[in-house]
């Protein structure tokens, strides 16, 4: 089993579910995600929705979830974990225009 850690970034989230780095697990393999941060860039605070999901079901990790002026949010880190399986993504949505930035890492497994 090969592992590779990576990292995806999508600047300027908006009101729209974004799919952070536009990174989907790719066949035969497994991601871990151990890291989600996402920053507030307004001036102002925001609330942040973050969902896992693919082509068939979605599911929020967090929802209305408040992040002050100049603060951030761990959505996923420390001791929780969040397995992506094929064809899955981590999902960013703001309740306002381009006001955050969303760092996701990962380890990507390949299955046996």
């Amino acid at each position: 089993m090969a592992n590779l850690f990576k990292r995806f970034l999508s600047a300027n989230v908006g009101t729209a579910f974004t799919a952070v780095g536009a990174y989907s697990v790719p066949a035969a393999n497994v991601g871990t995600v151990i890291g989600l941060s996402i920053a507030n860039t307004a001036n102002s605070g925001i609330s942040v929705d973050v969902m896992l999901g693919n082509n068939t079901s979605n599911v929020f990790i967090v929802k209305n979830a408040p992040v002050p002026t100049g603060g951030s949010l761990v959505a996923v880190g420390g001791d929780q974990k969040v397995v992506m399986a094929v064809g899955d993504h981590i999902f960013v949505k703001s309740d306002t225009a381009t006001s955050a930035d969303a760092i996701l890492s990962l380890l990507e497994s390949t299955q046996q």
